[in-house]
């Protein structure tokens, strides 16, 4: 079957585009007219534009993958009848023989028209396609002489009709965030971004199975809540007229899950979106999904080594296998991942950094955090304290090493509010963080459920963000009253699936790997 640019942009059957102005006065190209004439010309000829179904035997694809690799001798002997339907991405005419590439945005299939093979209404119909247009077609198959998979068209029906033209060399083009703004037609002549999507939906789909075939219960919590609780994060802000509230857009929903765990339900699951006023980058989209899920009688060790099950098999369904390729570097899924605790990644960084010796215990006194952070030129707010320098210092100067998969684990307590703290160190909570391919893709603890130290640390919270932290947490009151119910042991992960599609995608960007990302409004 003919690929490339060449089968999209037919230049014997575009006109240019010069701009020309119409009766009512807007600007419209050649090509844009005459689409619209063409269509005016098929009503005409009493074809019904937008019909309301056709009767499509089987997808392209489904064609291709059936027959593709049967001979033009095979073909003929079986005598092969298909009816299928799809997007004109390809039209050639070599005098009497015509050539159409049709698309069902998986393959691609060639169609022949000739004259003396179809109705008369149906090759007046033909004559007046555009690329971008929908059609049905009926006939068999053959191979061409260059050996091409072809449907020989004995009927032909028109869908709908392109009024606008599609990109013509798509690799070509400079803006590439159109793949975003019109991911339509990212989708109508990009596979490879078909292909992303279809390894999201198995990654979401393997998820949900790994943890049902665990014994894990999948729930559903509110996305409007009258706290923004679970994380530390700028929440999106809302109002509730008829019961005149405010009410938060979710930044998680850890708070609801583990109420779910206070109430018996041992083992629990959410696959759910999120949402956080922050900023926007190759990393970061306001909205974005996350798995969420809780296990009772069982630490934050026990997720680690869930975790390494549970990505492992996961990346196999999805890709094939336990190895992918991210940022031109091989990333393996292959269990165990490697583990290091976060003061002494930040410690070890900083000293290689500075040519000095700096140490996890010194990294707990604020003064001397403080002062390597100076020396490393990484700002720091007077609402931090030694805790949250630490992180920041290893955010800053250990994570985007950080490719294969490693278990970041022992977080300060200063930014962990929902964590247990670790027996004999106050400063440390039992939590971790999973980086692959430079950034976090998955965050548990060991949850907190005494309900005193609990309120202690919310408060602790709220200093904080009396002292300029819009981040901190807030005071969940009925949370707290849930706990004093008692919870039973437990631990809890967040994986984000966004970004473990760009990892298992070869994703650069988290805006690849979301069908329709927020972008910034601009004039066209």
């Amino acid at each position: 079957m003919p690929s490339g640019a060449g089968w999209i942009g037919n230049e014997s059957r575009l006109a240019d585009r010069r701009e020309v102005r119409g009766m009512s006065g807007l600007q419209e190209s050649d090509q844009i007219v005459q689409r619209r004439a063409n269509l005016e010309e098929l009503r005409r000829l009493g074809v019904d534009a937008y019909p309301r179904r056709f009767d499509a035997a089987a997808p392209v694809h489904a064609i291709v993958e059936r027959h593709g690799a049967a001979s033009g001798a095979e073909l003929e002997a079986a005598g092969v009848e298909v009816k299928t339907a799809g997007r004109i991405l390809g039209i050639r005419s070599f005098g009497k023989a015509n050539f159409l590439v049709l698309s069902d945005g998986r393959e691609r299939l060639q169609v022949y028209v000739r004259q003396d093979s179809l109705p008369a209404l149906d090759f007046d119909v033909f004559k007046l396609l555009d690329l971008g247009d929908w059609i049905g077609v009926a006939g068999r198959l053959f191979r061409t002489k260059t050996n091409e998979l072809t449907v020989w068209a004995s009927s032909l029906t028109f869908l709908a009709k392109c009024l606008l033209p599609l990109p013509e060399k798509w690799h070509g083009l400079q803006d590439v965030e159109i793949r975003y703004r019109q991911r339509y037609l990212d989708l109508t002549v990009n596979p490879d971004s078909r292909r992303v999507f279809e390894v999201r939906s198995r990654v979401v789909t393997a998820l949900r199975e790994q943890l049902i075939a665990r014994g894990y219960l999948e729930v559903e919590t509110p996305m409007m809540q009258p706290m923004a609780g679970g994380a530390l994060a700028r929440p999106f802000v809302t109002h509730h007229n008829a019961l005149d509230m405010t009410l938060y857009m979710r930044i998680a929903p850890e708070l609801y899950l583990k109420r779910l765990t206070v109430g018996g339900v041992e083992r629990v699951f959410e696959i759910n979106r999120n949402f956080r006023n922050e900023g926007i980058s190759t990393q970061h989209n306001p909205e974005f999904t996350m798995l969420e899920f809780y296990q009772a009688y069982a630490d934050c060790q026990d997720l680690m080594t869930l975790t390494e099950e549970v990505l492992g098999a996961v990346a196999q369904r999805a890709t094939g296998g336990l190895e992918v390729v991210f940022g031109g570097r091989a990333v393996s899924f292959a269990a165990p991942f490697r583990r290091v605790s976060l003061r002494d990644a930040a410690a070890t960084a900083a000293s290689s950094k500075l040519g000095v010796t700096v140490t996890a215990d010194g990294l707990r006194s604020r003064e001397a955090a403080a002062a390597i952070a100076g020396q490393l030129q990484l700002a720091v707010e007077p609402s931090k304290g030694a805790g949250r320098i630490a992180a920041d210092l290893f955010e800053a100067l250990c994570e985007p090493d950080l490719v294969d998969p490693v278990f970041v684990y022992d977080f300060p307590t200063e930014v962990s509010p929902l964590a247990k703290q670790k027996p004999g160190d106050p400063d440390t909570v039992e939590r971790f963080e999973l980086y692959i391919g430079g950034f976090e893709v998955a965050n548990a603890f060991s949850e907190l459920n005494d309900p005193v130290e609990q309120r202690a640390r919310f408060e602790a919270q709220l200093r904080n963000r009396a002292g300029g932290d819009d981040e901190a947490h807030g005071m969940d009151e009925d949370y707290i009253r849930a706990l004093e119910y008692g919870m039973p042991p437990a631990a809890g992960e967040g994986i984000g699936i966004d970004r473990l599609v760009m990892i298992l995608t070869g994703s650069p960007s988290i805006r690849d790997v979301i069908l329709f990302p927020l972008m910034r409004p601009r004039a066209d």
